[in-house]
């Protein structure tokens, strides 16, 4: 039985981490690497960090926090943020990142996705899937660091799940827009009608506002992980809490 995992998201904007609602007015909630070191003692079993302003103004993610993280966590982190080429990704890979994530540089350039498979190997590509229904289908969003950058694509989300998988992606998080800070629950429906044509680790996000939420993405869908950020950095639950809750529900969790 595959163990799930609880990933806690740490959106990063001007060095501090930051929370919207629907990606819209961010607050400051704290310091990158006290959190980071937070929630590695709590018992992440990874964390994922979104600069969510990189690919905004066309930057890229600032190496100095990265390599302060690798020095306080003792558990796979993630890196989102502009990352463009193999250069790119090499420099965050060299600093201590586990994984590095992309979502606009995949959708503006798809081959990017082969070339850093091909280089680091799938396991350490993600991508991520900012997604919004529109008329009951599900869309790819751009630039979503901001909601002044923010566009939709034409593409379906089940056309571009399909393709980056055939390019190497290694895991895949869904995003569900609509959800994000809102606090009442995953996107089930949506996280169902995609994973039937996933083939890689998929994590949910969007949504997460107590245990129940975790209990319900984890027997409902099929999901290799679920990403959670309000409920953590306004301290509402921790991530033991939630492991515990889990355990008493028979969800496999690595405590």
């Amino acid at each position: 039985m595959i163990t799930k995992r609880i990933i806690p998201c740490l959106d990063v904007k001007g060095n501090k981490v930051v929370k919207g609602i629907r990606f819209k007015n961010h607050q400051i909630v704290g310091s990158i690497v006290d959190l980071a070191k937070k929630y590695s003692n709590d018992g992440a079993d990874e964390l994922v960090f979104y600069d969510i302003s990189a690919s905004t103004e066309d930057t890229i993610v600032n190496k100095d926090w990265v390599s302060k993280i690798a020095d306080v966590v003792n558990i796979p982190f993630c890196v989102a943020g502009g990352i463009k080429s193999l250069d790119d990704a090499k420099t965050i890979l060299n600093l201590g990142a586990d994984k590095i994530s992309i979502n606009t540089p995949a959708l503006d350039n798809p081959q990017l996705i082969k070339s850093l498979s091909n280089e680091f190997g799938s396991q350490c590509i993600v991508i991520g899937m900012d997604i919004k229904l529109i008329e009951g289908q599900g869309y790819l969003f751009a630039k979503t660091g901001s909601e002044k950058t923010a566009y939709a694509t034409n593409i379906k989300a089940i056309d571009w799940l399909a393709q980056v998988q055939d390019l190497g992606a290694g895991e895949v998080v869904i995003n569900a827009m609509g959800q994000d800070g809102v606090k009442d629950g995953y996107d089930i429906e949506l996280l169902k009608s995609l994973e039937e044509r996933c083939f890689v680790p998929m994590i949910a996000s969007g949504g997460a506002g107590g245990p129940r939420h975790f209990i319900d993405v984890f027997n409902e869908t099929n999901v290799d992980g679920a990403l959670a950020a309000s409920i953590f950095h306004k301290n509402e639950f921790t991530v033991l809490e939630i492991k515990e809750a889990l355990i008493n529900a028979n969800i496999n969790i690595r405590i």
